[in-house]
């Protein structure tokens, strides 16, 4: 378990510390930066300590190879696995968008012009990919490679870091005008980023639905080994899921509205019963995948 404590550590303890260097990095930069917000500083400071901390951890549990961070794969097989995994992800994903449209759920915009919808798409495919090599790099590359090792239990590896994958989605922000911020104000961030677990009941759908990605991306990253497969799967969700909420709106008087969190949008029970049912082809056809492992 070290590794994961250690990985546990960076998330929770560049949390603290933010919160407490963010009120004295917010007297330098607000007279040079009025208009900049309080959380949004607090939120670059968390991430530049998260790297840098995480430059740490990666030294001390002698993280170097390519191979650590996923990318061990032979280039041309990694880039063939990925573009695969990014044809899967997209292809998965639409049935979910298709079938919230056909429930009512979610309703196209009548205000958007072709113009405004190649924004959307553009800035979902940018997003998805983003998203999909920074998260599937930390995650189910250097996080759940490092405790595979450790535990040399993959299946409780893959779980395990499933957990905090999910858990980190619902850090929530709030914002804090200027003329209230004070010492205290790095922790109220920090409290309002937590609240979500206060009332776990708002977030039970989204959560479990991200809980079964983690564990779906965990399993591909152990049987091919490699995060090409991963990456393109959750580039190509994070393109349809965000191209789909950007592109619609939500129907909250629509019968089957529940399906959704009210939240996020998208993500939901709808979600969680799709990527079960994924997840179940997934281990039927796991020899597959394990033959990409060995290039086939």
């Amino acid at each position: 378990m070290r590794s994961y404590l250690w990985f546990l550590a960076v998330i929770v303890g560049t949390l603290l510390v933010a919160a407490l260097l963010s009120y004295p990095l917010f007297l330098l930069i607000h007279p040079l930066a009025p208009t900049l917000r309080f959380d949004k500083i607090a939120t670059r400071l968390w991430q530049l300590l998260m790297l840098l901390t995480l430059v740490l951890v990666v030294r001390r549990l002698r993280l170097y190879s390519t191979r650590d961070f996923g990318y061990g794969a032979p280039r041309p097989r990694w880039l063939r696995q990925f573009g695969k995994g990014l044809a899967l992800g997209v292809t998965t994903m639409v049935p979910v968008t298709v079938s919230l449209l056909a429930l009512g759920v979610r309703v196209p915009r009548a205000d958007l012009g072709a113009l405004a919808l190649g924004g959307v798409l553009l800035s979902a495919a940018l997003s998805g990919l983003a998203v999909g090599f920074v998260e599937e790099t930390f995650f189910r590359g250097l996080m759940q490679g490092a405790v595979v090792r450790d535990l040399q239990r993959p299946m409780l590896a893959v779980v395990l870091v499933a957990v905090v994958y999910a858990s980190v989605h619902f850090l929530a922000s709030t914002h804090i005008p200027p003329e209230a911020v004070r010492w205290s104000s790095g922790f109220d961030l920090l409290a309002a980023a937590l609240r979500n677990f206060a009332h776990p009941a708002g977030i039970l759908d989204a959560w479990l639905a991200l809980l079964s990605v983690g564990v779906l991306l965990g399993f591909a990253a152990w049987w091919t080994g490699n995060i090409a497969l991963g990456v393109g799967l959750h580039a190509g969700w994070v393109f349809i899921m965000r191209a789909t909420v950007g592109a619609t709106g939500a129907d909250v008087n629509a019968p089957r509205h529940w399906l959704v969190n009210p939240d996020n949008g998208f993500l939901g029970w709808l979600v969680l019963a799709w990527t079960l049912l994924l997840l179940v082809v997934v281990v039927l056809s796991r020899d597959r995948f394990r033959a990409w492992r060995r290039g086939y």
